[in-house]
């Protein structure tokens, strides 16, 4: 399969992965029973450095960081679909480091999470593991 396609599927992947992951990661399901944790996070506040901070809003911030860095990933994925195969044959530790990137937030989602973020963190390493690999030198990318 060509690289480009792998990236440009990747990058659909992490668009939908930031939206799911934007809209979703502060949710709650009332079966969960966490209302009063929730609530605990979200009104007691400590000094960090200066700033009144509660661990809600830690909590808020690396879930919206999170999603930022997925968007960005999905830009990153998208371009690298876009260029040339001289040029990702010359870019083998962005292609490895995106790819490795992608399967320790696999592993994590593996280990911590759920189905969706495993699935999508999954896939996106796939993509980007093929892409990657197929990128290898700019005679295999046009060879097929």
């Amino acid at each position: 399969m060509r690289p480009s396609l792998l990236y440009r599927t990747a990058a659909v992947l992490l668009l939908l992965f930031a939206v799911g992951h934007t809209l979703g990661f502060s949710q709650t399901d009332p079966s969960w029973n966490v209302d009063t944790l929730v609530r605990s996070m979200k009104s007691a506040r400590f000094d960090v450095l200066g700033s009144s901070r509660t661990y809600w809003d830690f909590f808020w911030a690396a879930g919206v960081s999170v999603g930022i860095f997925y968007l960005f990933a999905a830009l990153l994925a998208w371009e690298l679909g876009r260029c040339p195969a001289e040029i990702l044959a010359r870019m083998r530790p962005v292609r490895w480091a995106f790819a490795l990137c992608f399967a320790a937030i696999a592993v994590v989602s593996w280990c911590y999470l759920f189905v969706i973020p495993i699935v999508f963190a999954t896939a996106v390493t796939v993509s980007l593991s093929a892409a990657a690999w197929s990128s290898r030198r700019p005679s295999s990318a046009g060879a097929s």
